[in-house]
């Protein structure tokens, strides 16, 4: 009997030394490690809260003589985009690229430019320019896919085309190839708010006439 209260004293102590292996605990009582029934990480988080993919277009050294010597500064261009008809770009400086990267995506949130992306491609030619950059944006047939370069290209993905055909003409300037093209991206969303406007005033002048001709009947 006595041998058997041994054993299994000694079978307690090596489980409770393999659980506290397992499970250490701080000064307080508290568990280290990752306790069950917590949500997702914080880089799962991250990835979850990101509706817009990011493209950086150029990144440029900037230098700023002060006082005291030169300082040095970088310059992102950055066009973002969900895919899905809203796309945007702005430029941000910062110490570090990554700073500058951020400040331009926050840019860009706050400008974006919807456009219609249902067909897959856009309902007319359209001229976007900016300064000696001149972009042609031409609709396409399924299965032709996006045929257009550089940075025209990145906007043209971003914005959620699969079918469209582009043409830049002037400067290679890729900030410049970026402003076009949204430039022409919104020249397509105010002639199709006039086309909408003349069908709603077309409209409005029949229900008019049917009117005073049911007035005239009775």
């Amino acid at each position: 009997m006595e041998k058997e209260a041994e054993i299994t004293a000694d079978i307690a102590e090596v489980t409770n030394i393999a659980v506290e292996k397992k499970s250490p605990q701080a000064p307080g009582g508290k568990t280290f490690g990752r306790r069950e029934g917590r949500g997702p990480r914080r880089r799962d988080r991250d990835e979850e809260k990101k509706e817009f993919e990011e493209r950086v277009v150029v990144v440029d050294r900037v230098t700023r003589v002060v006082k005291g010597g030169r300082r040095m500064r970088f310059r992102a261009l950055v066009v973002i985009g969900d895919r899905k008809g809203r796309v945007g770009y702005a430029s941000g400086k910062g110490n570090e690229v990554a700073a500058a990267v951020g400040k331009a995506v926050n840019k860009a949130k706050k400008d974006l430019v919807k456009v219609d992306v249902r067909t897959g491609t856009v309902s007319h030619d359209i001229i976007g320019k900016s300064r000696t950059t001149r972009v042609l944006l031409k609709s396409a047939k399924k299965g032709t896919g996006i045929i257009a370069g550089g940075a025209v290209r990145i906007v043209l993905e971003l914005a959620g085309y699969n079918n469209i055909v582009a043409k830049s003409f002037g400067s290679n300037n890729k900030t410049n190839n970026v402003i076009a093209t949204i430039d022409g991206l919104k020249s397509l969303l105010k002639r199709k708010s006039k086309i909408d406007n003349i069908k709603e005033e077309k409209k409005s002048q029949k229900d008019s006439s049917d009117k005073e001709k049911k007035e005239i009947k009775s």
